[in-house]
């Protein structure tokens, strides 16, 4: 029997496939070696600023993330944040800097991870989403939640140590549920957050509560949002998400009520679609599909049973 987990491997979740890097945790406290790995002919640094990084296009059309020599890297003790190495030993790092340094080939441009994770290949892409999440955490955490007073980075940007209690404090991830919702007519439930554009709708989501399960997650999001409960969910796919620090978990939902109860407050607009009327309302330009770097569009896709059609598709 294939699952939904079985369809979602034929085409992985932006963000999601295999880097190739080995995040080398064992060595974040072992200062030598990162010394030494700094110092390396091979070793390639890239700037963070902000949740964005200079991507550049290649001649043969490719898009990379900017990365230098770290002897021609910025200069930064306190924000250099090691990343992992390679099957070839390259080790990389990113820097944490209040801008991003200018480029005399004047080609580069500064990217978010909205734009840049869906050009990039597998390995800067994780290195990026490593660097963005790693970024955020130190830009907002740096004083201790114990005693008040200001922490230290260590563990090459994985730890800040506060040196007054002593206390220990590690990156946080935010779990949320995101779910495609279908019902026995095997119906689509999309919905309109009230920040977003006209005619933007997507998946359903929210945040996991304290002493929740991610499947009572599920269930609560969806009756408070739109009004729909929901009975068998099935997990499908994760997705880090750093804006600022959730990792997204996909699920399918299956309702057993239908009448749509929206809250105003999230959520401006939920409907029902069918296939037919998802790809008429795409046409029509009534509907404007999920970002695609987005699970959400994965989930989507899984139901509808192709790509959807982005701009300038369609016809």
């Amino acid at each position: 029997m294939t699952t939904w987990t079985d369809r979602a491997a034929d085409r992985p979740v932006s963000l999601t496939a295999p880097s190739g890097i080995d995040r080398a945790a064992h060595h974040r406290l072992d200062e030598a070696w990162l010394a030494a790995a700094w110092s390396h002919p091979s070793t390639r640094v890239f700037v963070v600023s902000g949740g964005q990084v200079l991507i550049d296009e290649t001649s043969d059309g490719r898009t990379e993330l900017v990365m230098t020599p770290s002897f021609e890297a910025p200069l930064t003790e306190a924000h250099r944040y090691f990343l992992g190495t390679d099957d070839d030993g390259v080790s990389y790092f990113a820097l944490q800097k209040d801008t991003l340094p200018g480029r005399m080939d004047a080609s580069a441009r500064a990217a978010g991870l909205r734009e840049a994770g869906l050009l990039l290949s597998p390995r800067d892409a994780g290195l990026m989403v490593h660097a963005v999440a790693l970024e955020n955490w130190q830009r907002m955490h740096r004083f201790c939640s114990r005693c008040g007073e200001r922490t230290v980075i260590a563990a090459a940007g994985h730890i800040r140590r506060c040196q007054a209690c002593g206390a220990e404090h590690y990156p946080r991830t935010d779990p949320a549920v995101i779910m495609l919702v279908t019902d026995d007519q095997d119906r689509a439930l999309l919905g309109r957050q009230v920040h977003w554009p006209e005619g933007r709708f997507s998946t359903l989501a929210g945040f996991v509560e304290p002493g929740e399960s991610i499947e009572q997650s599920v269930r609560r999001e969806v009756f408070e949002e739109a009004g729909v409960t929901v009975g068998d969910v099935e997990y499908v796919a994760s997705q880090p998400w750093p804006f600022p620090s959730s990792l997204m978990l996909g699920f399918m939902a299956s309702a057993t009520s239908s009448e749509i109860d929206v809250d105003g407050e999230e959520i401006h607009e939920a409907r029902w679609f069918s296939r037919d009327d998802l790809r008429a309302a795409f046409e029509s330009g009534e509907v404007l599909p999920p970002y695609g770097i987005s699970i959400a569009a994965r989930l989507i896709e899984l139901w509808y049973g192709k790509p959807l059609p982005r701009p300038g598709t369609l016809g």
